[in-house]
């Protein structure tokens, strides 16, 4: 069962050409247009757990990154071939 923040997510990333990504802010202003600053850490969550699922992946510098680690500015796109299902936990990601 997905939340709300999902389900937009996942509908903004279906309306994208493949490949392209969304930035977490849109998520949140098409929810809540007036007060989106509130809910951009539930967007994260949300993303996160997609990312888990193996729905999404979390890009930062247009690279996937491991969502249990990464911090600072990310993108979501879907996952495609070829993305890594697993990262190296002994490396940091954003070094």
């Amino acid at each position: 069962m997905t939340s709300p923040i999902q389900d937009t997510i996942l509908s903004q990333l279906a309306a994208l050409p493949a490949g392209k990504s969304i930035d977490p802010m849109n998520v949140a202003k098409a929810i809540q247009p007036e007060r989106w600053q509130q809910i951009l850490g539930h967007v994260r969550t949300n993303a996160i757990e997609l990312a888990r699922e193996g729905k999404v992946v979390i890009l930062r510098h247009n690279k996937p990154t491991n969502p249990e680690k990464f911090r600072g500015v990310y993108r979501i796109r879907l996952r495609m071939e070829g993305d890594p299902t697993q990262f190296d936990v002994s490396v940091e990601d954003d070094a």
